[in-house]
């Protein structure tokens, strides 16, 4: 009895070990950021199609995308393993806590990259498949090795690396690119700055001490805001364009008018409490900008399949 005991209990601590470090390689690709690659993937793929295109082109080029996104995002943990070390927000991390040594995250890092890239040649088109291998070598390359510890304008241009899933959910449906896929890059391109931004100005500290030069631990509140309020207003600039360009109906013209207010409004907030000298509320902008960008594509998804 008492053995039967010991060794369920050892079936079990065995069972929540390999749970740990499943979710411990989970981690290492980031979950959050491969979120917002399907809100830019799935509705641009439904605009190139004009309507629902095949469910399995779908799933293949989501599942090519987050591994790619994944295998990026790995790489840039076993390269900032030094600095997230020293970050309240990034101290938990599986290659700094230790669950995954730097060793197994640079090899895991390396098989997303291959498979990724080979399944999206196998299951959509050469064209995918190389800009899913390109956006992993703009992020770790130019951005993390080159940018991020350089300038203050690291996210600014290191950020492109997150407008290529338009590109790809394009590409994936018509095996080509046209201006409207452009315009959407351009549009997440203009975005990143004010959504990332009021998180670096939130971990104002964390960057300092790590001696990265994001811009929100290098500038003062009214710089930043400024900053912010200045890229918010070339977003929804940027999105307006996709009207004429793309043939945008009722329901995204409404949609890019009324969020893309909103977001600029919030813009102006931040930066007015920075000059009256209140308590900055940075994150405030931060969320908004991620409901903004979900309910604009939400909006480009919407608006092919409706008769208006």
């Amino acid at each position: 009895m008492v053995q039967t005991s010991v060794t369920g209990s050892a079936v079990h601590s065995r069972r929540g070990s390999v749970t740990r470090k499943v979710r411990a390689y989970v981690e290492l690709t980031k979950p959050r950021v491969l979120e917002l690659l399907l809100v830019t993937t799935v509705p641009v793929m439904i605009l190139a199609q004009g309507g629902v295109p095949n469910l399995w082109l779908v799933l293949a080029t989501v599942v090519g995308g987050a591994m790619s996104a994944g295998s990026a995002a790995a790489f840039n943990m076993y390269l900032d393993r030094d600095i997230d070390a020293h970050m309240r927000r990034t101290e938990k991390r599986p290659i700094v806590t230790g669950e995954v040594s730097p060793r197994a995250a640079l090899v895991f890092a390396w098989t997303l990259a291959v498979a990724s890239t080979v399944w999206l040649l196998l299951t959509t088109n050469w064209l995918a498949a190389t800009l899913s291998a390109v956006a992993i070598f703009f992020y770790v390359v130019i951005y993390t090795i080159i940018l991020k510890r350089r300038t203050e304008q690291n996210i600014v241009w290191g950020g492109i690396a997150g407008c290529f899933p338009v590109l790809i959910g394009w590409s994936a449906v018509t095996g080509s690119l046209t201006w409207t896929p452009f315009i959407l890059f351009l549009l997440v391109f203009l975005w990143t700055p004010p959504h990332y931004w009021p998180l670096s100005m939130k971990y104002k500290g964390d960057y300092q001490e790590a001696d990265v030069p994001m811009l929100g631990a290098t500038r003062d509140g009214l710089q930043v805001g400024l900053q912010v309020i200045l890229y918010a207003w070339a977003t929804v600039a940027s999105s307006l364009l996709l009207i004429p360009v793309a043939g945008m109906g009722i329901v995204y013209t409404a949609s890019a008018l009324v969020f893309g207010g909103w977001f600029i409004v919030e813009s102006h907030v931040l930066y007015n409490r920075a000059a009256r000298g209140e308590q900055i509320r940075p994150m405030r902008v931060f969320h908004a900008s991620i409901t903004y960008l979900t309910l604009l594509f939400v909006a480009i998804a919407v608006d092919p399949l409706l008769p208006f």
